[in-house]
């Protein structure tokens, strides 16, 4: 079981760092998009209407992927004062509560961003000539990301695997 978390770990360090790297492209590409938009305004008095409906969607893009990396890291927040005293095995039940919270929460993103998205599938963004559904593409797929890192947390901890944590080192098994 632990050999097959490990190579899972893998595959999905490998589909984490390809989210931070579009997540990345998308905070350059956004900034790229913002500068075109005062220049345009200011310098050229004419500032196109479509780089602001796009560096939000892109903003969109790379919190959610970024927050989903975040997660699988040991990012997200926590209340660590009380960590501080109690023992390992305490720590851990607090570690594994964290993460059905982050669980749930995900899921609501995945059900909510889904109703979105397709309610406003049928809407066109009129300045970009994108389904409006579009914009809420990104709450659903880092929610489904935030559930697989969670997930893979949970089963670590389960069979005595460490897990990230906020100031610790890369996992060895990456």
């Amino acid at each position: 079981m632990q050999e097959t978390l490990i190579k899972t770990g893998r595959l999905l360090a490998v589909v984490a760092r390809l989210s931070l790297w579009f997540s990345g492209a998308g905070l350059v590409l956004m900034t790229v998009l913002i500068a075109w938009q005062v220049f345009g305004r200011f310098v050229l008095n004419d500032s196109p209407s479509w780089t602001e409906p796009m560096a939000v969607i892109l903003m969109g893009w790379f919190i959610m992927l970024g927050a989903a990396v975040g997660i699988r890291q040991g990012y997200h927040l926590s209340f660590d004062v009380l960590l501080m005293v109690l023992p390992q095995k305490a720590k851990l039940v607090l570690y594994s509560l964290s993460d059905i919270a982050i669980i749930a929460f995900s899921v609501g993103m995945v059900y909510f961003g889904y109703s979105l998205a397709v309610l406003a599938w049928e809407a066109t963004l009129p300045s970009l000539g994108f389904p409006g559904g579009v914009a809420y593409l990104p709450i659903l797929t880092g929610g489904i990301l935030m559930i697989i890192f969670s997930l893979e947390r949970l089963a670590r901890r389960l069979v005595g695997l460490p897990t990230a944590r906020f100031g610790e080192t890369e996992l060895v098994d990456e």
